[in-house]
Order: C-alpha cells, then structure tokens, then sequence
C-alpha cells in the first residue's frame, strides 16, 4: 500500500519526489542540461537516478538550482553561489525549528 503512496498523485506534493527530468528541469527554471550537471559535479544537488540512470530532480533540488542560476547571473562565482545557498539553507531550517520551539513553550 505505501507504494501507491510513493508513486501516486499524493507523491507530486511532495518536494523531494524527484518527478522531473533533467531536460524538463532546465526549461523549468531556464537554464541548460550542463548547468544542472554542474550542479551535481559541485555536490549542490544531487539528483535520484531513474532505473535507466537518467537525472530526476525534485522542486525543492529545482528551488536550489534556481537559485544558483541567479547568484551566477550577478556574476558569483558557481562555488561561492553555492556555499551562499547552502548557509541560506541552513539559515531557514535554524529559523524553522526556533520558530516550533516558541510554539511548544
């Protein structure tokens, strides 16, 4: 039963359900095939692999890669774009559990 859960329409709510293609994640987000494996090569995102070994990224990897297309658009440095990102990350994930602790108190 948790199959149809992982495979089914509940899993496209999902952020991490890997449900797009490296060619449909590049149009998505505008960017080329070669950015998105520079990305991986970078260890930014790394995205599942299908049975057949293609690329699959999820909208939360999308959201990374969006990002990063944007700081190196301003002309940053891909590995400077992505250490900024990986600290925004981490910034927002320390703000979301302060933020339950103040509920829970």
């Amino acid at each position: 039963m948790s199959s149809d859960r992982e495979t089914g329409p509940a899993s496209f709510d999902d952020d991490d359900y890997p449900a797009f293609t490296m060619g449909r994640a590049a149009e998505m987000i505008g960017t080329t095939p070669g950015f998105l494996r520079s990305l991986d090569e970078v260890k930014l995102i790394t995205p599942q692999r299908s049975d057949g070994g293609h690329r699959r990224y999820s909208r939360y990897q999308l959201r990374l890669a969006t990002r990063a297309r944007e700081l190196v658009d301003e002309g940053t440095a891909l590995e400077a774009a992505c250490r900024i990102i990986i600290l925004e990350d981490q910034l927002a994930e320390a703000l979301r559990i302060n933020e339950e602790m103040r509920g829970e108190n």
